[in-house]
């Protein structure tokens, strides 16, 4: 009897356990179907001709010497931008502003300012007042000298100081300046790092400054989105630059020049990127697939190891200059 009372309440339960499986695979098809359908439409179709001088005259990059700065300098100007680039070598800047205008047959002005300093955006403002800009870049930054403990950083006040004014002061500042933000229409690049999207021990500050520019621009893209203006946080991973010192690029270290132009067709698309497809899988298993506490140990392991290295030979090349001094 209770053999036969279990197999109809079986019976009963089979056709709604029935239509939760259903829904179920259907609700995942139709995720997994959207998914692939964005991927297609972000990392295949790009967004094709929306950044253009149509947006408006001027293009602003800061740290545009080197590196992805100067990557998205050429790669706006190929586009057909005049070019106002902002570092802190006028020298350097007279070298990009020049070779763009010879390569690229742009307007350029340049102006030099040391970001790590605070009084520096009078010289900004009065430098873009006037300008119609489309697309202003948000590149400088700095990271330590190599991989060190928070405590052990050398000259350590100086050094939070000048990070917090180059990595943070300078976005807000630049960003909310009266020439960029009143546009009708415009896009605003944020360039964060991988390394703000989880902390990163003994690059703990350069983190967590990075993590303050992916949520400094997600809050912003919302506050102005609806006049029109495009602002993206942008997380690379490695790239083979003067700063990460990968010298050597592959498919998961590309070059800038690919990094930015992969990264510029994702603009008005994603409000927070990786910027370039693998980075994108690695953006994912990293933050979804992969426990936060297991991302944060083995980074941790890779920078103590780096910091090893680093520190064997700097003892190294100061035991060798020693022994060249006492020769001579």
């Amino acid at each position: 009897t209770s053999q036969t009372g279990i197999t109809l309440t079986l019976r009963r339960a089979e056709t709604p356990l029935f239509w939760v499986g259903a829904f179920t695979v259907a609700s995942l098809a139709l995720w997994l179907l959207y998914r692939m359908l964005s991927g297609f439409r972000i990392w295949v179709l790009g967004n094709g001709q929306l950044l253009s001088p149509k947006l408006g005259k001027w293009a602003v990059v800061t740290g545009a010497t080197d590196g992805i700065g100067k990557s998205y300098a050429e790669e706006l100007a190929r586009r057909g931008f005049a070019m106002m680039l902002i570092s802190r070598s006028q020298d350097k800047l007279d070298d990009v502003a020049k070779s763009l205008k010879e390569q690229y047959n742009v307007e350029t002005r340049t102006i030099a300012v040391d970001f790590g300093k605070t009084d520096i955006y009078h010289k900004i403002e009065a430098g873009l007042s006037g300008l119609e800009i489309g697309v202003l870049v948000n590149n400088v930054g700095v990271s330590y000298p190599y991989p060190e403990y928070y405590l052990h950083i050398p000259d350590l006040d100086n050094f939070i100081t000048n990070m917090i004014n180059v990595n943070m002061t300078s976005v807000c500042q630049v960003s909310l300046s009266q020439s960029s933000v009143t546009l009708s229409k415009g896009v605003i690049l944020n360039i964060s790092s991988a390394s703000g999207m989880y902390p990163v021990p003994l690059l703990t500050v350069y983190s967590a400054t990075k993590a303050f520019v992916d949520f400094f621009s997600r809050g912003l893209q919302e506050e102005y989105r609806r006049q029109g203006i495009i602002i993206q946080s942008v997380l690379p991973f490695f790239v083979a630059t003067k700063m990460t010192r990968i010298r050597k690029p592959t498919l998961d270290k590309p070059t800038p020049e690919r990094y930015v132009a992969a990264e510029l067709s994702t603009v008005g698309l994603q409000s927070q990127t990786n910027g370039y497809f693998p980075h994108a899988v690695m953006g994912w298993v990293t933050t979804k697939l992969v426990p936060s506490n297991l991302v944060i140990f083995f980074g941790a392991r890779m920078n103590r190891l780096q910091r090893t290295g680093y520190l064997q030979r700097r003892k190294l090349r100061e035991q060798k200059n020693g022994t060249s001094f006492k020769s001579e």
